[in-house]
């Protein structure tokens, strides 16, 4: 075709190269491109604030299948990128995903997503975590038959088995786990691939195979005396504590550690009853990789913390932890993450007693069943960070099993999401050459939000310390109707409203183009309401002038038109009599017509 030689392709790219260098606009919020599900945090928000719960989940859902339990627990990264910072505070997402999925769960008709035909293809998901329940669900949707295998009694993977009950209740777990289940995806439990059923197997029956079972074995400390009885594996731990089974840690208990499951473990054994919880980190505390209200809730329940502290050793008396040794430690040099690295002092150790020690300092996975995969030096499987796909053909692999290992919830549903995506067109003979998407991202700054009103941010609120520690009931009170709505109409809506039918972006992905190529001098970028029912953004203007066109030829008006010459161009309303005014506020055909979202339909 003579619109879709090399030479046309190559034009159209530096085209739209171009045009997106002196393109000014957010096709998303910045929340949600530092989501690495990519949820639309202000779709989802917009329904909070006016009420609309269900269609809230539904939003969200597009991209989470488990919101209430990741509402609860999710580090929330979103927030951090948050621009309300710029004003005040950022907005309270996590919590008002909670909220949301929390008031849908309790009605009489939760959300329940439409299943796309039967395609008779056969798909098994090994590890029901929530990279394989992500994966499950979003190819069930897409039509395909789906059995997920999981080695534990029951559904969740980390969310049951790893988070406590005090942070995430597994009732309202096990209501989204009945959610997934009544799409008709199969679970089987108790299922151990390698012993009671072959991996070989599972490939041989099914058309695709998505591996994803986490990450359940605890890092060695790599001390002297690791062996002795006492000393337990922070998941290992955890999971006991979760499934029910309270291991005997006696009255004095250290935690290696200083990220959320240290603080999970911490806050855990003093539930089950130990009287000094010691928490050692061989960093500062502003480098533990533990949120700080973990660790500052820690700390309300009793749980105290030695810093810049590492394990020399592990003293045992009759085979069974009696103390430990610390080398203290001192901040050296910033390695290649920024952090200072922590070195030895020479010769300065500490002694505490113990009665147990807990290890959370990281996890591995166990591939035992699981042979032919190309590994990481860490030993996870490598995996295509777009597509999940595997060196085996027809498996792919997903969350803290694959490439970089053990990390937070979302984003072990980011890519079992992004795995479900390429089995889909795997399944159906589509190439997997999958790209990153492209965005347009404004750089701000606080100035740009100088006008703002500040309003502050929603508290969560908490039990008190000393009735929460004595059990395992859930901490947070969770948001009123009236605060979540008021908390979610501090959104500032950064994200474009056209962006889902933007052609600009549309083009600017198939063509796969590069939007940082260009730069230099933008054209003059203002929004102003002139037109009364319609914001005018000129900043993601492309000076296409369709809307020109429309008020001339089709409304035969002309209140539109160019005005000035280069990077001055604008295009600008001339409004000579009153009557066109109220005849423009009523017509709307230019906003319906601009393909990049720069006029706003506003009344």
């Amino acid at each position: 075709m003579l619109t879709d030689s090399d030479r046309v392709k190559k034009a159209r790219k530096i085209a739209l190269e171009l045009i997106m260098s002196d393109h000014e606009g957010d096709c998303a919020g910045p929340c949600s491109l530092n989501c690495p599900a990519h949820t639309d945090v202000q779709g989802y928000l917009k329904q909070i604030a006016d009420g609309n719960y269900r269609a809230a989940v539904e939003i969200i859902k597009e991209k989470i299948p488990l919101p209430a339990s990741i509402g609860r627990i999710c580090p929330h990264p979103c927030e951090s990128n948050c621009r309300r910072r710029f004003v005040e505070e950022p907005l309270s997402i996590v919590y008002l995903k909670a909220f949301a999925a929390d008031k849908d769960l309790s009605s009489e008709n939760p959300f329940k997503p439409e299943v796309l035909p039967e395609t008779g293809k056969k798909v098994a998901v090994i590890g029901g975590g929530p990279a394989g329940i992500a994966a499950a669900y979003r190819l069930r949707l897409s039509g395909h038959s789906v059995t997920v295998f999981d080695s534990m009694p029951e559904m969740g993977g980390m969310l049951r088995y790893g988070i406590p009950e005090y942070r995430l209740p597994k009732a309202i777990l096990e209501k989204e786990i009945s959610a997934a289940k009544s799409l008709e995806i199969v679970f089987k439990n108790s299922v151990r691939i390698g012993k009671d059923i072959p991996f070989d197997e599972i490939r041989k029956k099914h058309d695709a195979v998505l591996l994803a079972i986490g990450a359940w074995k605890s890092r060695k400390i790599g001390c002297p005396g690791e062996e002795l009885a006492g000393v337990f594996g922070g998941i290992d731990f955890l999971r006991e504590v979760n499934s029910g089974n309270i291991p005997e840690i006696g009255k004095k208990v250290a935690v290696i550690g200083g990220g959320n499951t240290a603080m999970d473990a911490s806050r855990a054994a003093i539930r089950c009853g130990a009287e000094e919880v010691c928490v050692i980190y061989r960093r500062t505390r502003e480098e533990a990789p533990a949120e700080d209200i973990e660790i500052a809730e820690a700390i309300e329940e009793g749980v105290s913390f030695r810093f810049l502290r590492d394990p020399a050793e592990i003293i045992g008396e009759n085979g069974k932890v009696k103390a430990i040794k610390l080398r203290v430690m001192e901040q050296g040099k910033s390695d290649s993450s920024g952090r200072k690295t922590s070195v030895p002092v020479e010769g300065k150790f500490e002694i505490i007693e113990a009665d147990s020690v807990i290890s959370a300092i990281g996890q591995q996975s166990n591939l035992f069943g699981f042979e032919g995969f190309e590994l990481t030096k860490s030993g996870n499987v490598i995996t295509d960070t777009l597509n999940g796909t595997t060196n085996l053909e027809g498996v792919f692999a997903a969350g803290d099993v694959s490439n970089k290992g053990a990390s937070i919830a979302i984003d072990a549903i980011a890519e079992g999401n992004a795995a479900a995506k390429a089995i889909d067109a795997y399944l159906l003979g589509m190439p997997l050459d999958f790209a990153k998407p492209v965005y347009s991202k404004r750089k701000v700054s606080e100035k740009d939000f100088s006008g703002k009103e500040k309003i502050p941010r929603a508290k969560m609120t908490f039990k008190p310390a000393e009735e929460r520690k004595t059990n395992f009931d859930e901490v947070i009170n969770g948001f009123s109707e009236e605060e979540a709505r008021a908390e979610a109409k501090r959104c500032l809506e950064c994200g474009c409203h056209d962006y889902k039918d933007c052609r600009l972006i549309r083009y600017a992905n198939e063509n796969r183009i590069n939007t940082g190529k260009f730069s230099g001098v933008k054209h003059n970028s203002f929004t102003e309401r002139k037109l009364l029912s319609i914001e005018r953004d000129m900043g993601k203007c492309m000076l296409c002038g369709l809307c020109v066109r429309i008020c001339e030829e089709k409304i035969g008006k002309g209140l539109l038109g160019f005005s000035g010459r280069g990077f001055r161009t604008a295009i600008k309303p001339e409004f000579l009599k009153s009557e066109d005014i109220s005849g423009c506020a009523g017509c709307l055909e230019c906003a319906k017509i601009c393909p990049t979202g720069a006029l706003k339909i506003i009344k």
